[in-house]
C-alpha cells in the first residue's frame, strides 16, 4: 500500500513538473515545485507549419546546450516572445523527455491563418485598387488582429478624406474550404452619404468681406451657391484646417498681423450636412516703418533696401517680406547665396511697434564663402556621366551659386533623359572646412519613341512607322557590347521615319543631331535627308470645285476627288529629294538663353504630268540658307510651368533673277521659270508660360506667331514654301513645299488664303490656295492630371485667332478667325505626344462654307 502511494505521488509530480504549457490568452504560466536546472539537449518544433522549423525555434530565444531552470522564467519568456510576434494562435512548450540533466523540449506552434483572398463590397473598382495599395495585405500573408484593425482604420481614413465621415466597415473572416489554414476576408463598406457644408458663416470680419473669405476658403464652401458650383462642397477636416490657416495668412497679407480666429463651431444637421460658424478678431492694421540692416559688410544697407523693394508706409505683409528676403529669385538672401555665402543668415526682428507702425532690424550673419568641393551624380543608370556634367552650371572649385544650381536643374530637364519632377540637387555644407558637396539625384526616364500610326491625308490612308532614339551613342555604334538593345548614353538623337499607303505614296526620312559637337562646347550639328515618291492618281483626283484648286500647296484647299478610285500610273509622279545640314551655337550675349542656328538645305522636285502644282513637268531646284535666333528659358519641356521661348528667323535662296536681264513676265515655259526657285521667308514666334497658382500647376500660356513669304521678282513667285492654315496642324503625310499651321475649331487647311486664277486669254479659271502670309494667336489654361514618368497628362482650355493672306497689301491684323475649345495632352515616353481637342470656330470662312463650327482634332507628335 505504501509502495502504491509512493508511485502515485511520484508520477503525479513528474506530470505536473514537466508538462509546461503556454495558454492561448497569453497569460503568464504558474509553476509549482522546486526549480531544477537542466541542459537543453534538443528543441523540436511541431505543428501545421509553413516556415522552417529551425527558424521558428530560434524565435524562442532558447538554444541547444543552454542551461535553463524548470520551472523558471526561461520557458515563460520564450512563450511570451512567440505571442509578441503576433504570428501564432496557439503556443505550447513541453518536455518530451528527460535524461538525467538533459531535457528535450517540444514547441507546438499553430500559425495564424494566411490570406487566400480579399473581397471588397460597397465601393468602386478604382477605390478597391487604391485601398489595396494602402492596406498592403497580399495573398499568402498572415492575417492578424492588428492587420485587420489597421485595415479598418485605413478604410475609414480613406473615405473620411473624401467626405464620407459616417462610413461603416465590417471585416468578416471565414475559412477557405479549399486550402488549409487559409482564410477569405470580406470587407463590407457602407460609405453612407458625404457630409456636405450647408452654411459657412463669418462673424467679426470687416476688412475682408464674406465673399472674399468664401473665396479664400476654396476647399470649404457652402452649397447652393452658383459661384461655388465648380468647387468642392464636401466637408473634409484636413482641408478645413488648411483653409483656416489660409484665412489668417490673408489677413496678415493685408496688414492685420494680430488677426486670429477666436472660435469656430461645426454643427451637424439631420440632413447629413454641417453648419460652420467662424468668429474672427481682426485687430489693427499695421504698416512698415524704418528698416535697418545690421551686420552687413559685403553689401551696403542702401543696396539691400533697394533689393528688398519694401518702403516705409507700405502695408505690413509678412508673406511679401518672406518672399523678398528668401523666396523670390532676386531675393535679398539669394544675393548672398549667388556669391558663395551659403552659410549666411538674415533674421528680421521687430525692434519697435508703435501705434500702427512696425520698425524692423535685419540682422545679418554673412559667414565665409563656401567653395564647391565635390559634385556627386546619382541615378544616371543609362546616361553617361559626361553628358550630365557638361550641362552643369556649377563646378568643383567654384564658389557656391544658388542661381547656377537652379539653372543646372533646368538644363538637365531640357535633355529629356531624366524625370524633371525628380531632379533633386542637395547641397551638403561643411561649415568647418568652408566647403559644400552637391549630391545631384536623378531618375532616368524612357524618352525613346516609336510611332506606329495611320491617318487620312491628301485623299489617302497613310501608314507611318517612326523610331526616335533620343539618347543615342554614335561612337559606340560598332561596339557589340554597347547594343543593349541600342548603343545609348551620349545624348545624341537619331530619327528614322517611313510612310506609305502601299502603291501610291512612299516617304523615308532620317536625321541625326549631335548636341555637343567636339564634346567641349554646346555647339550642335544636325544632319537630315529624305526621299519622297508619289505616283499614279486617277483622273477622278482632279479638282472639281475651283478649277485649278490645290495647285499651290499640294493637298490644299479646293481639291475635289473620289479617294476610293485611285489607281497607279507610272507616267504621273512627283519625286522629291532633299538634305540639310545645320550648326547651332549657344550664345552668351545678351544672355546664355540665346542660341543661333545656321543651316543650308537642298531640295529637288521631279514632276511628270503632275497637274496639282503650277509646274506639271520638269525639275525644280531649291537651294536655301536659313538663320534663326532663339531665346529659350522654359523649365520643363513636357509640362512647362514658367519661362518663355522666342524665335526670329529668315530663310532665303539666292536672288537669281537679280543677276539676270530676263523679263520673266514674257516667259511662259514653266521649266525655265521654276528651274531654280527663289524667295525669302520670314518668321517670328513668341511663347510665354506663367503659373497662376502657388503650386505652379495651373499655367497660362500665351503665344503669338507669324510668317511672310516674299519674292525678289513679282513675276517669279515661288510655287512652294507657302502656308496652309487651319485644323489640327498635321499634314497627314509629309508633302514638301508648304508649311502647315494649325488653328483649331476649323477644318484642315480651310483658312488658307485663296486668289483668283486666269488663263492666257484673261478668262477666270477658278480659285487657288495661295497662303503667303499668316498671323496666329493662342491663349491656353493648362492643368496637370498626372506628371508621372510613365505618363504626363494635362487638360486645357484654349482660345485661338488667326488668318492668312495672299498679298501683303491685303494684310489686316484685325481680320482674324476666332475659336475656343478644350483638349487633353498625353505624353507617353514610348509614343511621344498625343492628344485630342474639340474646338468651335466662331467666324464663317467666305471661301470655304461649313469649315467653322464644332470640330474634333487629333494630335500626334506636335504641340500647338
Amino acid at each position: 500500500m505504501m509502495l502504491q502511494r509512493i508511485i502515485f505521488f511520484t508520477v503525479t509530480f513528474l506530470l505536473f513538473f514537466f508538462k509546461l504549457s503556454g495558454q492561448t490568452d497569453n497569460s503568464e504560466i504558474s509553476y509549482s515545485g522546486t526549480p531544477r536546472n537542466y541542459r537543453i539537449a534538443e528543441i523540436e518544433v511541431t505543428g501545421d507549419l509553413t516556415n522552417d522549423p529551425e527558424i521558428l525555434a530560434g524565435l524562442s530565444g532558447l538554444r541547444v546546450g543552454q542551461q535553463i531552470s524548470v520551472p523558471g522564467e526561461d520557458i515563460t519568456n520564450a512563450i511570451k516572445k512567440y505571442w509578441d510576434y503576433g504570428l501564432f494562435s496557439d503556443v505550447k512548450i513541453s518536455a518530451s523527455n528527460i535524461e538525467g540533466n538533459n531535457i528535450y523540449l517540444e514547441i507546438y506552434l499553430q500559425e495564424r491563418p494566411r490570406l487566400s483572398e480579399i473581397n471588397y463590397f460597397g465601393m468602386r473598382r478604382s477605390e478597391e485598387n487604391d485601398l489595396n495599395d494602402k492596406i498592403g495585405m497580399m495573398r499568402g500573408s498572415q492575417v492578424t488582429p492588428y492587420l485587420t484593425s489597421r485595415a479598418e482604420r485605413v478604410i475609414l481614413d480613406y473615405f473620411g478624406e473624401k467626405g464620407f465621415y459616417n462610413t461603416e466597415v465590417n471585416i468578416v473572416q471565414k475559412d477557405d474550404p479549399e486550402r488549409d489554414n487559409h482564410v477569405i476576408l470580406d470587407v463590407e463598406v457602407d460609405k453612407k452619404e458625404r457630409v456636405k457644408i450647408n452654411l459657412l458663416e463669418f462673424k467679426g470680419n470687416e476688412a475682408l468681406s464674406d465673399r472674399q473669405l468664401n473665396r479664400i476658403m476654396s476647399n470649404t464652401n457652402q452649397r447652393r451657391r452658383l459661384v461655388n458650383f465648380f468647387r468642392t462642397k464636401r466637408f473634409v477636416e484636413e482641408n478645413y484646417r488648411e483653409d483656416l490657416e489660409a484665412v489668417i495668412e490673408s489677413y496678415n497679407e493685408e496688414g492685420y498681423r494680430d488677426a486670429q480666429i477666436t472660435s469656430e463651431e461645426v454643427t451637424p444637421n439631420d440632413d447629413n450636412t454641417v453648419d460652420i460658424t467662424i468668429e474672427i478678431e481682426e485687430g489693427d492694421k499695421y504698416y512698415f516703418g524704418e528698416i535697418t540692416w545690421v551686420g552687413n559688410t559685403i553689401y551696403p544697407g542702401e543696396y539691400l533696401s533697394y533689393i528688398l523693394r519694401i518702403e516705409k508706409g507700405d502695408i505690413f505683409n509678412q508673406t511679401r517680406l518672406d518672399e523678398r528676403l528668401f523666396i523670390d529669385d532676386d531675393a535679398v538672401h539669394n544675393e548672398y547665396m549667388n556669391n558663395g555665402y551659403l552659410f549666411s543668415q538674415i533674421i528680421p526682428v521687430d525692434v519697435r511697434v508703435e501705434n500702427d507702425t512696425v520698425d524692423l532690424e535685419m540682422r545679418i550673419y554673412e559667414g565665409d564663402q563656401a567653395t564647391i568641393e565635390n559634385i556627386n551624380i546619382r541615378g544616371n543608370t543609362k546616361t553617361h556621366e559626361h553628358v550630365v556634367r557638361r550641362e552643369l552650371r556649377v563646378r568643383p572649385g567654384e564658389l557656391f551659386n544658388k542661381a547656377a544650381l537652379i539653372r543646372t536643374v533646368r538644363e538637365l530637364a531640357q535633355l529629356g533623359h531624366f524625370n524633371p519632377e525628380k531632379i533633386d540637387p542637395q547641397p551638403m555644407p561643411d561649415p568647418d572646412k568652408g566647403t559644400v558637396d552637391i549630391d545631384l539625384n536623378l531618375e532616368e526616364q524612357a524618352n525613346d519613341q516609336i510611332e506606329l500610326s495611320g491617318g487620312w491625308g491628301g485623299g489617302m490612308f497613310i501608314g507611318s512607322l517612326g523610331l526616335r532614339f533620343s539618347n543615342f551613342s554614335m561612337r559606340n555604334f560598332f561596339n557589340k557590347e554597347a547594343w543593349r538593345p541600342l548603343p545609348t548614353g551620349d545624348g545624341q538623337t537619331l530619327s528614322l521615319r517611313f510612310q506609305t499607303n502601299g502603291s501610291y505614296y512612299r516617304n523615308f526620312s532620317v536625321s541625326f543631331t549631335e548636341p555637343w559637337l567636339g564634346g567641349s562646347r554646346p555647339n550642335s550639328l544636325s544632319v537630315s535627308a529624305y526621299r519622297s515618291v508619289q505616283t499614279g492618281v486617277s483622273s477622278s483626283y482632279y479638282p472639281s470645285s475651283y478649277g485649278y484648286g490645290g495647285m499651290y500647296g499640294y493637298g490644299g484647299y479646293g481639291m475635289g476627288y473620289d479617294p476610293y478610285s485611285l489607281r497607279g500610273d507610272p507616267d504621273e509622279y512627283l519625286k522629291t529629294f532633299g538634305f540639310s545640314v545645320g550648326l547651332g551655337r549657344r550664345l552668351t550675349w545678351p544672355d546664355d538663353f540665346f542660341s543661333l542656328y545656321t543651316g543650308i538645305s537642298y531640295q529637288r522636285y521631279d514632276l511628270k504630268n503632275w497637274n496639282y502644282f503650277i509646274m506639271t513637268n520638269g525639275t525644280s531646284h531649291n537651294f536655301r540658307m536659313n538663320l534663326s535666333l532663339t531665346r529659350r528659358s522654359i523649365d520643363n519641356p513636357l509640362y512647362t510651368r514658367r519661362g518663355s521661348e522666342f524665335s526670329a528667323g529668315v530663310e532665303f535662296t539666292p536672288p537669281y533673277s537679280l543677276f539676270s536681264d530676263k523679263d520673266y513676265s514674257q516667259i511662259s515655259d514653266e521649266q525655265e521659270l521654276y528651274r531654280k526657285i527663289e524667295y525669302h521667308k520670314w518668321s517670328f514666334k513668341g511663347d510665354a508660360f506663367t503659373p497662376l497658382s502657388n503650386s505652379g500647376d495651373l499655367v497660362m500660356r500665351t503665344k503669338f506667331e507669324g510668317g511672310f513669304l516674299g519674292y525678289y521678282d513679282k513675276n517669279l513667285k515661288s510655287p512652294f514654301e507657302k502656308y496652309n492654315l487651319g485644323g489640327d496642324g498635321m499634314a497627314g503625310y509629309n508633302y514638301y513645299g508648304s508649311e502647315t499651321i494649325g488653328l483649331r475649331g476649323y477644318e484642315n487647311n480651310s483658312l488658307t488664303a485663296v486668289r483668283a486664277m486666269y488663263d492666257d486669254q484673261g478668262n477666270y479659271a477658278g480659285m487657288v490656295t495661295d497662303g503667303n502670309m499668316y498671323t496666329k494667336m493662342t491663349f491656353e489654361l493648362r492643368y496637370p492630371l498626372t506628371l508621372q514618368p510613365s505618363a504626363t497628362v494635362y487638360g486645357m482650355l484654349y482660345a485661338e485667332a488667326g488668318n492668312s493672306w495672299s498679298e501683303f497689301s491685303n494684310y489686316n491684323p484685325f481680320n482674324l478667325h476666332r475659336s475656343a475649345g478644350v483638349g487633353v495632352r498625353i505624353f507617353l515616353p514610348m509614343f511621344g505626344l498625343m492628344g485630342i481637342d474639340w474646338g468651335y470656330g466662331f467666324d464663317d470662312v467666305p471661301h470655304n462654307p461649313g469649315a467653322a463650327g464644332g470640330n474634333f482634332h487629333f494630335v500626334m507628335g506636335q504641340n500647338f
